[in-house]
This record gives C-alpha cells, sequence and structure tokens, in this order.
C-alpha cells in the first residue's frame, strides 16, 4: 500500500513537472494566451486536446462557425486542467475532449492518466453542468514509421489507458468514443496510410474521425 502511495506520487510530480516545461514552449504560451482572449459561447462546440486536436481545422471540416478548436501541442491532460476555465466560464454546449498520448510518452500508466481526466471532468460538469462532454480515445501510435523514443515499447499503456478512460467515463456519466479500433492495424500499430511521422494524422485520418463523431457534433 505504502508503494502504491509513493508511485502515485512520484506520477503526480512528473506530470507536475512535464507541465511546467511545456508552459516554457513559446508557442504554447502564444496558444494559452491567445484562448484566454477568445470568448467562448453557449452555442459552441470546444475540441480540448493536444497535437492531434490542434492539427485540425474541425470548424471547417463540419462547416460549422461554432466549433472552436483548443488544442495545443505537446498537452498533456494536466495542461487541459490549468486552462480549462476560460472554457468552461463561456457555458459551451459541448465540449470533445482527447489526451494523454504525451503522458505516455513521459512514463504516466494508464490508471493516473484516467485519474487526471477524471479531475478535468469533474470540474467541467461542476464549472459548466448544462455542457455535454464527450471523451475521445487515445489514439494508437507507429514507431515502423518514425521512431518516438519516449513511447518505444509503450504500446499496451494505450490500450490500457483506453479501458481506464472508458471505464472513468462511464462512471462519471459522459459519452465515450472509443476511436482507436478505427486507426490501428493488425500489429497494434497507428495505420501507415494514415500518418506521414507514426502519431499524427494525415488529412484521411481526419475524414475518419470526423465520420466516428459527426452524429455526436450534429
Amino acid at each position: 500500500m505504502k508503494r502504491r502511495i509513493i508511485t502515485t506520487m512520484l506520477l503526480v510530480v512528473m506530470a507536475v513537472t512535464v507541465w511546467a516545461q511545456a508552459n516554457n514552449d513559446p508557442y504554447y504560451a502564444r496558444r494559452v494566451t491567445l484562448f484566454e482572449q477568445l470568448p467562448i459561447g453557449k452555442k459552441d462546440i470546444v475540441f480540448l486536446g493536444n497535437s492531434l486536436t490542434d492539427g485540425c481545422e474541425f470548424n471547417e471540416l463540419f462547416n460549422n462557425r461554432h466549433i472552436k478548436n483548443r488544442g495545443i501541442t505537446g498537452d498533456i491532460v494536466q495542461g487541459l486542467i490549468d486552462r480549462i476555465e476560460p472554457i468552461i466560464n463561456g457555458q459551451p454546449n459541448k465540449i470533445f475532449i482527447m489526451s494523454g498520448v504525451n503522458d505516455v510518452s513521459h512514463g504516466v500508466d494508464g490508471d493516473s492518466i484516467a485519474r487526471a481526466m477524471e479531475r478535468l471532468i469533474i470540474m467541467i460538469k461542476k464549472g459548466s453542468p448544462r455542457t455535454k462532454i464527450y471523451l475521445q480515445s487515445m489514439l494508437p501510435f507507429n514507431n515502423d514509421v518514425r521512431e518516438w523514443k519516449l513511447l518505444v515499447g509503450r504500446e499496451q499503456v494505450v490500450v490500457d489507458g483506453n479501458r481506464a478512460l472508458e471505464q472513468m467515463a462511464r462512471r462519471q456519466g459522459v459519452t465515450w468514443i472509443d476511436l482507436y479500433p478505427l486507426f490501428v492495424d493488425g500489429e497494434g500499430k497507428l495505420r501507415r496510410e494514415l500518418t506521414n511521422d507514426g502519431l499524427h494524422l494525415m488529412g484521411e485520418g481526419y475524414l475518419i474521425w470526423h465520420d466516428a463523431i459527426k452524429q455526436y457534433v450534429k
């Protein structure tokens, strides 16, 4: 029991440290300060996440001016927690969340990712109770396309993390969207034709994402 507590504390410290490093990134800081200035309204649909979210023009993809992208490259779940206030202050209609792979790359286990995500969801429910929350699974990656050293041998953590996230989503009563099966190949890796670096999506990948969630967006 004592060892488990110590391990959990170390993971929390690691997550905070990673977040502090990310916050010193000029691009990250620019995005955070920009988002603090851009208003969120009650009709808006917010996409919150890391580089996978950052890399898409969801408003054009869905032809919906009420969609607001709040993704930042390199973000972790703690980062989403730290910058959620301006979003929930606007009481948006819906929030779509995807995060966790950067946590995985820094050694955080699936259960810890789910616990951090649960804190985020509780904050949203408390601060904006009418907002509909959609939690999307982490996507696979493919180190055969390009080696991401911090993700080597971490494929199972994504699988375990998604399982923990799904259980938490159901416990919290938010909608779970499992995108992972749509992007994974027979070897547990991100499909080669959907990426040019093994982690991020090409246009076809975003079309798959679009088709998987369009019923929830509309």
